[in-house]
């Protein structure tokens, strides 16, 4: 083989082992991505049908209902404006309550949410920023159609 020939098949080989390397990479990031959807994108089809996601919002009011079993947890999430209803078997964390800020990770199954993990708010003043950014865009489209439909 002639210098040429060599520097070509040394470049080659490294762009083709360079390929592998971002492809192995793109792979992991695939696997570990979960997107995060408001209750009313859930509730409109946006969110995708199979797979793991995240919902967020806040634990609706008197939705809470503990099964028999005594793992099994039922309850409603809301941004205001749509709910849904989480279905969880397990220990919840100490600050789950209802009226308070949460963020579930699972999938949809008959139109339910089963979650297969159930984050809590912190403290008193925090709120996941997702979930903290859809309520805000909520109510901002609430007020947009009320000062809309006034005039």
């Amino acid at each position: 083989m002639k210098r040429r020939q060599q520097r070509l098949a040394l470049i080659l080989g490294s762009l083709a082992l360079l390929s592998f390397a971002v492809w192995l990479v793109l792979a992991a990031f695939k696997d570990n991505l979960v997107f995060f959807y408001t209750p009313t994108q859930v509730a409109t089809g946006e969110s995708p049908s199979a797979g793991i996601f995240r919902i967020g919002g806040m634990v609706e009011e008197g939705s809470v209902q503990r099964h028999k079993d005594g793992l099994t947890v039922s309850f409603v999430v809301t941004d205001t404006n749509k709910t849904v209803p989480v279905t969880y078997q397990g220990s919840l964390p100490d600050l789950f309550k209802e009226g308070k800020g949460v963020v579930a990770q699972g999938r949809l199954r008959d139109g339910k949410f089963a979650a297969q993990e159930v984050l809590a708010k912190h403290d008193e003043n925090y709120m996941p920023p997702e979930a903290a950014y859809a309520l805000a865009q909520q109510k901002k489209k609430e007020k947009d159609t009320d000062a809309s439909g006034n005039r």
